[in-house]
């Protein structure tokens, strides 16, 4: 018997977000497999950088400023009281740079639950400009999602790994709201992370193996996580994070650069997110811990391989950092300074500026602070939490690159195709410090090619393609690694389609290692998603990688276009008769009402298969009345 679609939908719908909240169902059977109750499985967020509320939790007096802080009083981020109270403002947000402690008159600390993800700065024009997470709710909402089954877990994002664990608790505090959300609903969960989100998921992974007997590891691993998806994952890092160590980025606030500079280099966690190579590893402190040799000396100094030296700029597209540095005193104490100003003896006779290039591994190693420490206050304090908080940090080195997480499904999804930056160069300011060093130029990653600010091409490693505006292409796609010997690549259309320009290619080989790209002609002005996905993978387990093009990196979580393929994919694998492992590309109709739209070419609402028109009394427009049609339930059934 025929239903109204709306019902139907609604409820077939439902089943496939209940399966997002718990992974892949008993459609395929192997041991990614989860045998139980869909509706018991949560879902946690981890957001990223700059994604949480910080509230006060002081009072603090801001003379000439009719604004005050008090208790629960938002701090990150209030615009209202940034452009009245700067100076109170800041101190609220800045840390010490040594100790990571508050400021001696105002503390902050994050806000908690649902709310503090959503919109940063909540107001009639301020909200829409820094919401974060609300969409991807308003999703959740409308597909029937119980209120206790999405659990967020803020964290102060200003502080070091360690840190957190250490004045917060926070890694323990993430182990327990696993474990609460299984006894609460029966169920693992999946883990839904974004940006730096992934860096914290990644070293609560460390934690844990330390924290938990050896062979109970896994087990905890299976019983409480189901799948993973990593959003925009900067896993070779950002070098968006070094300028901001260097110059400051303001991310649009009515503040200096110095200002974001000096904030900057005060929170720990901007290190998180620094530039390293792929070819050079830290001890491993999971046997280091169990041999005894905790205690040695220099125990996280990096490994890298041949090809860290046989290879230009440690694989990245370019030298990240070149920097004109005064030809005076002090340089001898570093030698591999010392080797580039000897390259340059003229410069050094003539009193000239010396120009210094740097690449991951140097930026990762300390040897460009250790370079400019005797022309920038800040760099003794750079190196310094560098040497204590990741270098010497007793669970693990975070600027490592990071091997396919032990979870059973893992999916990495990030945008792709646009203009990134990819390196800088800097030069002395001749203005005080904390603008004292000033960008020249900017290298910029292109299809194809590296050029700078003012359009000149520039000699490097450039690809096919390119980043998502933050984070390059290079980061982003290193978990194409986690993929298996055999993919399956195909490309679509992001917007509904028919399934007339969707390309495949079945059983590429992939060699560990190298990057893999789908070598498919693309329409001009249309958007493509293209999926890597595992055709052999490692036994139990199931890896797919999603570029979306043009999606940039703070909006990806906001997409409907990603929004749309989690909800089919998971629709897709709680279906008893679905054959693959990955719901098929082959055609994409409208799901919602909101996906319907009025088509002016041919005086209709387009999708007829889908969509109808259907007036309802506040309409205001022809697209508003385009709804789903009233049909069976045989919809969804193609994306088995």
């Amino acid at each position: 018997m025929e239903a109204d679609l709306k019902s139907v939908t609604a409820f077939l719908i439902v089943l496939a977000v209940l399966f997002f909240l718990c992974g892949d169902g008993a459609a395929v059977e192997d041991e990614t497999e989860f045998h139980g109750d869909y509706s018991k499985l949560s879902g946690i967020i981890i957001p990223g950088f700059a994604s949480t509320q910080l509230r006060a939790w002081s009072i603090l007096d801001c003379p000439y400023s009719p604004l005050d802080f008090n208790p629960l009083d938002l701090v990150w981020l209030d615009t209202t009281k940034l452009l009245s109270a700067v100076n109170c403002w800041f101190k609220c947000m800045v840390l010490d740079p040594y100790n990571q402690t508050d400021h001696p008159e105002c503390k902050s600390r994050p806000d908690s639950g649902l709310s503090a993800i959503t919109e940063l700065d909540p107001g009639y024009i301020t909200g829409p400009l820094s919401t974060v997470w609300k969409e991807w709710l308003k999703w959740c909402v409308e597909f029937g999602i119980e209120a206790n089954a999405i659990v967020a877990v803020p964290y102060d994002w200003r502080l070091s790994p360690t840190k957190l664990e250490e004045r917060d608790l926070y890694f323990h505090k993430l182990k327990l709201t696993f474990e609460t959300a299984l006894k609460l609903r029966g169920g693992p969960s999946i883990v839904f992370a974004h940006s730096m989100g992934n860096n914290v998921f990644r070293y609560f992974l460390e934690w844990l193996r330390l924290e938990i007997a050896p062979k109970h590891y896994l087990e905890w691993l299976d019983q409480h996580i189901h799948a993973y998806f990593a959003v925009g994952a900067p896993l070779l890092g950002s070098v968006e994070a070094i300028k901001s160590t260097l110059s400051g980025v303001t991310f649009g606030l009515p503040v200096s650069e110095g200002t974001a500079r000096l904030l900057s280099n005060s929170f720990a966690s901007s290190l998180w997110l620094m530039p390293f190579s792929k070819n050079c590893k830290g001890d491993n402190t999971f046997w280091t811990h169990f041999s005894g040799g905790a205690a040695k000396k220099d125990k996280h100094v990096y490994h890298c391989t041949d090809e860290e030296y046989k290879s230009k700029y440690s694989g990245w597209p370019t030298n990240i950092i070149n920097i004109e540095i005064p030809s005076t005193n002090g340089l001898d104490a570093y030698p591999s300074v010392t080797e580039a100003v000897q390259a340059n003896m003229t410069s050094m006779e003539c009193g000239l500026p010396t120009l210094l290039s740097f690449t991951a591994r140097e930026l990762a190693d300390g040897t460009l602070f250790k370079a400019i420490e005797d022309y920038d206050p800040d760099s003794k304090r750079m190196l310094h939490q560098l040497k204590k908080l990741y270098h010497d940090d007793p669970v693990m080195n975070p600027l490592t690159p990071w091997e396919r997480p032990p979870i059973k499904n893992v999916f990495c999804i990030y945008g792709a195709h646009l203009k990134t930056e990819v390196g800088y160069y800097f030069a002395p300011s001749g203005k005080p410090y904390p603008d004292n060093w000033i960008i020249t130029d900017i290298i910029y990653e292109t299809e194809g090619s590296l050029v700078s600010r003012s359009g000149t091409v520039v000699d490097g490693n450039a690809g096919p393609i390119t980043g998502d505006e933050t984070v390059p292409y290079h980061s982003l796609s290193w978990c194409k690694n986690w993929l298996g010997p055999k993919v399956n690549i195909t490309m679509a259309p992001q917007p509904e389609h028919d399934g007339s320009d969707v390309h495949v290619e079945l059983n590429v080989e992939h060699e560990h290692g190298s990057d893999i790209i789908a070598n498919m002609t693309k329409a001009p002005r249309v958007k493509y998603i293209t999926f890597y996905e595992d055709s052999e993978s490692i036994p139990g387990k199931r890896t797919a990688v999603w570029e979306l093009d043009k999606t940039n990196h703070r909006n990806i979580v906001r997409s409907p276009v990603l929004m749309r393929e989690l909800w089919l994919q998971m629709w897709h694998d709680i279906q008893p008769g679905a054959k693959s492992k990955f719901v098929t590309k082959a055609k994409r109709g409208p799901l919602r009402d909101a996906d319907c739209y009025w088509d002016y070419g041919k005086a209709c609402c387009a999708w007829q298969e889908y969509c109808e028109y259907r007036y309802s009394f506040g309409d205001v427009h022809l697209g508003q009345s385009c709804r789903l049609r009233n049909t069976s339930a045989n919809m969804l059934l193609q994306y088995i």
